[in-house]
């Protein structure tokens, strides 16, 4: 009987998934083939993967099994499928690291951000325990090793087409549209103030967790785990603005039971909790507040995208990078758009005369590339081979 049930939740599965990759198919195709405009098709597209992106990856709606039983107190989303548990022959619990806020808070998840890895890892999960039967220098080194490779690989093509985080200012975007207010744009010298302030970020997130986990590396206590170990735990997670965005999506979609992830708070509700904190819920609203007239806003201090940015955009990294936007200078005109469409106000395929254009502060939207008005002036390259090109939508309207 076991057997059989076993069998047809296989099957249900299967099922599942293959509806499911049959629907973005079809949703891709349609795409392709019925959005006309040259400026909006791929707009169009990057906006439907986003959104399949995070039903799919990060919240983990349409995989199952559904119902877990051990995980019933959170809520009807499955929990912890996460991929990747076991990597190169050794226990890997947390599964897959992405380079992307794939939130491990949220009540279902396939994949787990990279920057909880880092932290957790170092404290307070160092030691090996039942859950991690490796030590935390074996999973830092696993969940780094994999940050370099996707970084290498993608770049910030997750910042621009995967992270979740990401399709919540893109549709902030949208609505200032919608309703016809202007965005803002910073000064030079204030963007690049924001740029190097998420270097700033990662050491501060870094350094704090190597100073809570020195009892447990080198049998130094820096700082009292009972008196502040517990409110500075994963440190960037407790002002991570996207932490409470996933739980409180959740439950308002039913899949995340918010009674229970509001009683777990440690102490002051102020100070930390382990779903939802004060803290995190104000920089949200902040971060809210400011993305909707500036366009994304976070995506210009987040700590991840400086991290992608250094494994894929500086030294022999930025050589090695798979996704690359080149730039042909004999057909570019200084016309101005590509620095005007930017979302994140890069400047760099403007004033680069030619070659490799992609800085580290690109997400890899390639809007710029979708509303060039000169053929093939900029080019998207995967390993070495164009796959998209700048069109002369210009003459395609006049004809």
């Amino acid at each position: 009987m076991e057997r059989e049930k076993g069998m047809l939740e296989t099957i249900a599965e299967i099922l599942r998934a293959t509806i499911a990759v049959g629907l973005v198919t079809a949703g891709i195709l349609a795409i392709l083939i019925w959005v006309k405009n040259l400026t909006r098709k791929l707009s169009a597209l990057r906006l439907f993967i986003q959104i399949v992106s995070v039903a799919v990856i990060f919240l983990g709606l349409i995989i199952g099994p559904f119902g877990v039983a051990e995980w019933a107190y959170l809520g009807s989303a499955p929990k912890d499928i996460a991929i990747g548990k076991n990597i190169l022959g050794r226990p890997y619990p947390d599964g897959l690291s992405v380079p992307t806020f794939a939130c491990y808070y949220a009540s279902g998840r396939t994949t787990t951000c990279v920057v909880w890895q880092l932290q957790s890892y170092i404290f307070p999960y160092w030691e090996t325990s039942s859950t991690y039967l490796t030590t935390g220098l074996e999973r830092l080194a696993i969940a780094f090793g994999l940050l370099v490779i996707m970084s290498l690989i993608f770049g910030r093509f997750f910042c621009g087409w995967i992270c979740p985080f990401g399709l919540y200012m893109d549709l902030l975007t949208r609505l200032r549209k919608t309703l016809k207010i202007k965005h803002w744009s910073l000064s030079e010298k204030a963007n690049e103030a924001l740029r190097q302030s998420r270097y700033l970020i990662i050491a501060a997130f870094l350094i704090l967790s190597v100073i809570l986990g020195m009892r447990a590396i080198a049998g130094v206590e820096l700082v009292s785990e009972s008196e502040l170990g517990r409110y500075l735990e994963m440190p960037f997670c407790q002002v991570c603005p996207a932490k409470p965005l996933f739980v409180l999506v959740e439950g308002a979609l039913g899949y995340m039971n918010l009674d229970y992830a509001l009683s777990q708070t440690i102490g002051d509700f102020a100070l930390t909790g382990w779903y939802l904190t004060s803290i995190n819920i104000i920089i949200l609203g902040v971060v809210t507040v400011g993305s909707f007239k500036v366009r994304r806003l976070w995506c210009r201090i987040c700590p991840l995208g400086g991290l992608i940015a250094l494994f894929s955009r500086f030294g022999p990294f930025k050589r090695l990078s798979l996704i690359k936007l080149t730039k042909i200078e004999e057909k570019c005109t200084k016309c101005g758009i590509c620095k005007r469409v930017c979302p994140t106000q890069v400047t760099e395929i403007y004033d680069k005369k030619g070659g490799d254009v992609t800085a580290s502060d690109c997400i890899l939207c390639f809007r710029c590339v979708e509303m060039c008005p000169y053929e093939g002036c900029l080019n998207v390259e995967v390993a070495g081979k164009t796959i998209y090109k700048s069109k002369n939508w210009l003459q395609e309207e006049e004809e």
